[in-house]
């Protein structure tokens, strides 16, 4: 399976009961950022410049349950800045798989190997860690390309030694990539073989996206046309690997559906508050999950709605939307087929 089973039927049964109850607006995934600080500076994050005045503040462990809890969404996917450096991260990943979360814990891997043993030994204590905790480590393409991009030589082979650990060590592991103009299809098959020989369990493949923090200064992000373009070349020659995308949603990729922008489904909390309207663009931070989702006008955001979001094509947005709106019985076998597959 492309997903682990227990992820596929929390979701589902989550969903049901959300729709049964007649809830138009829910959260699918909580973006938890306990911190911004990073120990990387690569070229195409924003967090480093939007909150350069924050990068010494941290959530306290507290916090961040109380808004797992506030928000209420299945999935919390654990990020940043870089996770790692976070001193209470294994009190949190323990305290958020006791409420019946999955993690996704994302990480740039350079830190991975060193501090892989607390996880092991959380897994020893917890058992529902293996089976709900999934590492995402960052990779933006072969050694050359990702060292590139870091601007820091050596992180590429730090980050696949932590993969190969974490699969060592039992864990489902993941990789996340962003494409950007200098990114090209061969170099990305020459990963996913790499990634393909030390047992990946997937690949989530991002179009980088010049949103307000990084578009200035950074102007090797995609257009609109040239993701539909470099995804189509994906579909192709890309089919032998586990890339994560569904249909429904690579279909959106590739220029030939359209998807309404879902950011609501996947909010962000950071040290600021409950960011708005999105996790890369920022009006407002809210003190409440409620305050955020009741008071930011959704119908102002996304390709049409927005210049801002004119080329946005990003999973944060339109990933949960192939979900919750990919339900005709054809989307349905899709992806049903797709998740088997």
């Amino acid at each position: 399976m492309r997903f682990p089973l227990s992820l596929t039927i929390s979701m589902a049964s989550y969903m049901l009961r959300q729709k049964t109850g007649g809830i138009k607006k829910f959260p699918l995934v909580l973006m938890l950022e306990p911190l911004h600080a990073c120990n990387l500076r690569c070229s195409g994050c924003g967090r480093i410049r939007e909150y350069a005045e924050t990068m010494h503040r941290q959530l306290s462990v507290e916090d961040c349950l109380a808004s797992v809890d506030e928000c209420g969404a299945p999935v919390v996917s654990i990020c940043g800045g870089e996770p790692l450096i976070y001193n209470g991260l294994p009190e949190l990943v323990d305290k958020t798989l006791q409420k019946g979360k999955h993690i996704y814990l994302c990480t740039n891997g350079t830190l991975l190997e060193e501090k892989l043993g607390e996880f092991i030994d959380l897994a020893r204590r917890n058992r529902r860690t293996k089976s709900r905790l999934y590492w995402n480590i960052h990779l933006d393409g072969t050694a050359a390309v990702h060292d590139a991009v870091t601007e820091k030589p050596g992180t590429f082979a730090k980050a696949l030694a932590g993969i190969a650990a974490v699969k060592k060590a039992g864990f489902y592991a993941y990789t996340n990539t962003t494409l950007y103009k200098t990114s090209n299809i061969a170099d990305l098959t020459v990963l996913a073989e790499e990634l393909r020989r030390i047992k990946i369990d997937g690949m989530m493949i991002a179009p980088g996206y010049g949103y307000d923090s990084v578009q200035k200064s950074d102007p090797f992000f995609l257009n609109r046309q040239e993701i539909y373009d470099i995804f189509k070349e994906i579909r192709e020659k890309m089919k032998p690997y586990r890339i994560t995308a569904t249909p429904v949603y690579l279909d959106f990729l590739c220029g030939t559906r359209h998807l309404p922008c879902a950011a609501w489904a996947n909010p962000t909390r950071n040290i600021s508050g409950w960011k708005s309207p999105c996790y890369l663009i920022t009006d407002k931070h809210y003190e409440t999950y409620h305050e955020f989702l009741r008071q930011t006008d959704w119908t102002k955001i996304g390709f049409g709605s927005d210049p801002r979001c004119t080329d946005c094509m990003m999973h944060c947005g339109y990933e949960p939307a192939a979900v919750l709106f990919g339900n005709t019985f054809r989307d349905l076998l899709r992806t049903a087929c797709w998740q088997l597959r």
